[in-house]
């Protein structure tokens, strides 16, 4: 019970001070050790056989291990700093070691100046090196010891779980749970009466009444008024206020519904310890009595918000009101609950002669938890399953909250079973961890739904807009911050999130390469200066420096790519070698795992490298009017895999860069505008030939955009099926205006055909019927 009330406690500061991270903190002691002095090493062997002899005997008490253990976390993290004694200085030593080149082969001797100076650096090394050495042994020592308390505890742990206590259905059972709670009774009882047979408390009691009256009469109003106070505020907060705010407003005011029975617990608990007459017993009960007022105001204000009273309320969950009504019901019958489970461990403690008393006054309170567990589930089952259609996301939720609510049914139907048959440890461990767990993702709900509200505020945007990643990411982090209190509900403890963040704070090994999240962060934060330094510099050429030089377009553009790429590799390089990674000893892996790779991604190296060759070579820029494959349209942007062609439909086609440069490619305006136009025309038979061709070169000759030399000519191509052919083949000063040119030599071909006389031809064709009578219903003819 001890562990349920530090549940509690833990809960809410972490979530009313947003202290989660800080489990996340090694120990103090560890922090502190000086990282210039080195360990005593005699004195840890010494310290680590006595740690092992402890380890090893079973009646060493939980207590006893978790202070052994903070011990030798802290000698731990001293060897830990001392592994890297004298690391610039071996560097060095290293570094001249290898400057005098490779020790000589078997039987081949060195100058006596190299070998004298390569002896007296090796030993200088070796002697550099014996205290990381000796650290390195000593921490694994050290370690290995951590291991084995966490091991013990959780065998202890474990057999703690699975304890069988004196069956509490059992009536054998009942006197003793009978006798317990009697005894507790009367025990508080005789601590008053022998108070009070005390002159000298009688005395401080009466001069104490005022205050206690004060107190009395403050805790009475703000329990019996005080949440109806805060609903009445809420509720003019609602009515008056258009804000796009107000939801924030009106769950922020809502607090009060918490803080004000709270004050008033406060008050109570002052004027009864103010009478002076309460014992030992007494005052242990009088201790647990704020958080147990806490927890039922908690749980009674956290099920208003998910069980919203007002129809018109934004509900989390899909409910009827009858529904409804049940859910802020079985939230607070959780809530009281959990406070009589403090009550109960804080006067019936575990052991031998209380173990019957302590299942049979305990398997009640599991029971009604588990059947307002079991309501609760059925609760988010009947939300999951009311959805109805709804989109990709609306749908996952839902189907999330449906598992919850499984998992929560089969808790709470299988708890009371357990405890029946007097497993009541590990009933517990199933009971209130799950509620625990319901209050916290409620609280994760409404801190979510307070992060979006506040973001439209901020934003303006409407309340039905769901789209803001600001606030979805907020949301990711205070998951992430609420995982270790879910740690701690389920049976972690602190020293298993501490362990967690060493081991995290280590980082992780690649062959002989060490990467820990410092590594990590500086390569991070290095790599997005680079990559921003190399925005802004492609940005400045782009916009200043190229315009203002003769470079064409294309090559302004390909200058931009490869400054990019240049400055991406320059910021990956630089990172890696300030945060400290050593790669060469990825090269093994890195050689074994090419060659797979290589298979899978050759089509993509190759798209990149004739990425690389089109920004060289530059067959192909940006604007020019190509086709390749069948496809013909203008180049927009050239990328590292595909260039982007706009068609003249005015339709995006990604082609691979490789298709261009083992492909045939025709471009229309890479070195010259010039292109040649070709309109065909046909006459009617019988028109004069000599003077189409005359008209003709007249209309190609007369258009501005129509190059003079060469001239355009007149083509007679031919006799057709209807009409005499001919066609006008112009060279163009810039082929871009094709279609526009084409345009209008149709039109003037049309008008001055019509001024001239001349026919265009148009196909014509005689049906001939065999058997016309048959169209005619008359009997066909018989032939002779």
């Amino acid at each position: 019970m001890t562990r349920l009330l530090f549940l509690l406690r833990a809960a809410l500061v972490f979530l009313c001070l947003g202290a989660a991270p800080l489990l996340l903190v090694p120990p103090v002691a560890a922090q502190a050790q000086d990282q210039s002095t080195a360990p005593d090493y005699p004195a840890w062997e010494k310290f680590a056989t006595h740690a092992e002899s402890v380890i090893s005997d079973a009646h060493t008490t939980n207590l006893a291990l978790d202070q052994l253990r903070k011990t030798v976390v802290d000698w731990r993290s001293q060897f830990q700093a001392a592994q890297s004694a004298n690391k610039t200085r071996i560097v060095t030593l290293q570094t001249q070691i290898a400057a005098l080149g490779a020790p000589p082969a078997e039987g081949v001797t060195e100058a006596p100046e190299i070998a004298q100076r390569r002896t007296a650096l090796g030993d200088q090394l070796a002697k550099l090196q014996a205290p990381g050495l000796a650290a390195d042994e000593a921490y694994s020592r050290a370690d290995g010891i951590v291991r084995e308390i966490d091991k013990v505890q959780l065998t202890r742990q474990a057999d703690a779980l699975m304890h069988l206590s004196p069956a509490p259905v059992n009536p054998a059972n009942w006197p003793a749970a009978l006798k317990v709670v009697s005894n507790a009774g009367t025990s508080i009882w005789g601590e008053i009466l022998d108070a009070w047979s005390i002159d000298n408390r009688r005395a401080e009691l009466g001069g104490n009444l005022p205050l206690i009256l004060g107190y009395l009469a403050f805790a009475l109003v703000l329990l019996a008024r005080g949440q109806r106070w805060i609903g009445l505020g809420v509720a003019w907060v609602r009515r008056r206020s258009s804000d796009r705010g107000v939801q924030a407003l009106v769950l922020l005011a809502s607090l009060g519904q918490i803080a004000l029975p709270f004050l008033g617990v406060l008050a109570l608990v002052q004027a009864i310890s103010s009478t002076g007459l309460l014992g030992m017993v007494g005052q242990s009960v009088l201790r647990v009595l704020a958080p147990m007022g806490l927890t039922i105001f908690a749980a009674r204000w956290l099920g208003g918000q998910m069980f919203p009273r007002q129809p018109d309320a934004r509900a989390v969950l899909d409910l009827t009101p009858e529904r409804r009504t049940e859910g802020r019901f079985h939230a607070t019958l959780l809530g009281v609950l959990v406070a009589l489970e403090v009550l109960r461990g804080t006067l019936i403690h575990p052991g031998t002669e209380q173990e019957a008393a302590n299942a049979v006054t305990s398997f009640p309170i599991l029971a009604l938890a588990g059947f307002a567990l079991f309501r609760l589930g059925r609760l988010l089952k009947l939300h999951a399953t009311s959805a109805g259609e709804a989109d990709a996301v609306t749908s996952y939720r839902h189907q999330v909250v449906g598992l919850i609510a499984r998992a929560v049914m089969v808790l709470a139907a299988a708890a009371p079973l357990f405890a029946a048959a007097g497993y009541i440890a590990a009933a517990s461990a199933a009971i209130f961890p799950t509620a625990l767990s319901l209050a916290l993702m409620g609280l994760l709900v409404l801190a979510q739904r307070l992060v979006d509200d506040v973001y439209r505020w901020i934003t303006g945007a409407p309340a039905t807009d769901d789209d803001g990643l600001l606030p979805v990411l907020i949301g990711f982090a205070l998951t992430l911050l609420l995982l270790p209190v879910f740690a701690l509900v389920w049976g972690a403890r602190v020293a298993d999130l501490t362990e967690l963040w060493t081991q995290f704070s280590q980082g992780f090994s690649i062959g002989t390469t060490r990467i820990s999240p410092a590594n990590f962060l500086t390569f991070a934060i290095l790599f997005a200066l680079g990559y921003g330094v190399t925005r802004l510099v492609q940005g400045a050429l782009k916009a200043t420096v190229l315009p203002k030089t003769r470079i064409d377009l294309g090559g302004q553009n390909a200058i931009v790519v490869g400054v990019g790429y240049i400055g991406i590799v320059l910021a990956a390089l630089i990172a890696i070698t300030a945060a400290g990674i050593d790669l060469s000893g990825l090269a093994i892996v890195a050689g074994a795992l090419s060659v797979g790779i290589g298979f899978g991604l050759q089509n993509i190296v190759s798209n990149f490298v004739s990425g690389i060759i089109l920004l060289i070579e530059r067959p192909v820029s940006e604007g020019d009017w190509i086709e390749a494959g069948g496809v013909q349209g203008t180049v927009r942007s050239i990328s590292v895999r595909s260039t982007r062609i706009e068609t003249f439909d005015r339709a995006d086609v990604i082609v691979p860069n490789s298709n261009l440069i083992t492909g045939t490619v025709t471009n229309m305006t890479k070195f010259s505008r010039i292109g040649r136009l070709i309109v065909p025309i046909g006459v009617a038979y019988g028109t004069d030939t000599r003077k189409v061709d005359r008209v003709l070169r007249e209309i190609a000759e007369a258009h501005p955009l129509v190059v003079l030399n060469p001239k355009p000519i007149v083509l007679f191509a031919g006799f057709g099926a209807d009409a005499l052919n001919f066609e006008i083949r112009a060279i163009l000063r810039d082929v871009n205006f094709v279609l526009d040119v084409r345009n209008e030599m149709n039109h003037q071909i049309a008008e001055r055909f019509a001024k001239e006389g001349f026919e265009i031809p148009f196909a014509q064709r005689d049906i001939w019927i065999r058997n016309p009578e048959t169209l005619r219903g008359a009997p066909p003819k018989e032939t002779p």
